[in-house]
């Protein structure tokens, strides 16, 4: 493939939410999954960052006509242990609803503040899955 080519290929490195309370929506997600939060000056927009990479989640301030968790979104977090890290978000207040099994790997689901579907999955650390 051409250099020019390689050039145009798009890369998804942000993904964007809307939240009511983006301080709070950033404490969230720097409380149960570490990320690093880092606010725009006027506060309006914030980049949440990852310590081990993956894409950017940016939080921007939700307009009144916004309806909270009504986008078809759902942010998926690789863990490799479930029930552990299950066990750990219920101490800091987040309650994941049942696991579930399938294709050798498992998943849980929550909300987060703004109602935002989330899942932790261990689908990346399976074995054997089809692809």
């Amino acid at each position: 493939m051409k250099n020019k080519e390689m050039q145009m290929r798009p890369a998804l490195n942000r993904i964007l939410l809307y939240a009511k309370d983006i301080q709070r929506t950033c404490a969230f997600y720097v409380r149960h999954f570490g990320f690093a939060c880092e606010l725009d000056t006027d506060g309006r927009i914030a980049e949440l960052v990852s310590p081990h990479g993956g894409a950017i989640i940016m939080v921007h301030q939700a307009g009144k006509g916004v309806k909270s968790g009504q986008v078809l979104v759902k942010l998926v977090f690789d863990v490799e242990d479930i029930e552990s890290f299950k066990s750990q978000c219920a101490q800091g207040g987040l309650d994941f609803g049942a696991s579930h099994q399938t294709n050798g790997y498992s998943f849980a689901n929550a909300k987060d503040p703004d109602g935002n579907s989330i899942s932790i999955s261990s689908r990346s650390f399976a074995v054997s899955r089809e692809r």
